[in-house]
């Protein structure tokens, strides 16, 4: 009798063992096919949405990122407008001006000779220094803008980034406002920054 029963439960192991490894089996397969399904719609979205941000790019809808000029408007020590305790800060400023047409004439316009063929054309004048000259007579009206942004300020509303950009934007409003449409500012950018 010990006999059968051991030869039972020896049975019912093999039957619980062969459900469980059929039942795993099965788990496995399902969870393959679900993957397979989730990762081959996922790269159809991607190969999906990747042309059409390319056409968008391409018929020139979104904003390219638009490089200056840099115009170094060096450094400045400024007293803040903190109540309890004098606060001072040293920054130095730069902004990013656009370029107009006129800035960079095309190298092929000028020609190599003179008039006759035996002299040469004179060299084309220095495009950065001619735009550098042009911004020195609008300089103290910037500086005098940045230094009133930058002081109407407390060293609290400086210290954060959130306070930074408001000042970047103010600052970008103040010049624009100054150059009348002449050209734009596109970033001010702070170099050196230490409240003390």
């Amino acid at each position: 009798m010990a006999e059968n029963e051991n030869n039972t439960n020896g049975q019912e192991f093999k039957k619980i063992s062969i459900i469980m490894i059929a039942s795993m089996v099965i788990l496995l397969l399902v969870f393959s096919a679900v993957n397979y399904v989730v990762v081959k719609n996922l790269v159809q979205k991607i190969e999906i949405t990747a042309p059409a941000d390319e056409e968008v790019a391409e018929d020139g809808d979104e904003e390219e990122i638009q490089k200056g000029i840099i115009v170094d408007l060096g450094d400045f020590i400024l007293n803040l407008c903190d109540e309890n305790q004098r606060k001072y800060l040293k920054v130095n400023v730069a902004i990013e001006v656009s370029k107009k047409e006129t800035d960079f004439p095309a190298q092929d316009a000028a020609p190599a000779k003179g008039g006759h063929g035996h002299e040469e054309a004179p060299a084309p004048a220095d495009p950065m220094a001619a735009i550098q000259t042009e911004m020195n007579q609008y300089k103290p009206a910037i500086r005098d803008a940045v230094i009133t942004n930058l002081s109407s300020k407390t060293s609290a509303e400086l210290s954060t980034a959130a306070g930074k950009e408001l000042a970047k934007e103010q600052i970008t409003n103040d010049i624009n406002s100054i150059l009348g449409g002449e050209r734009e500012v596109l970033r001010v950018s702070f170099g050196q920054f230490i409240i003390q």
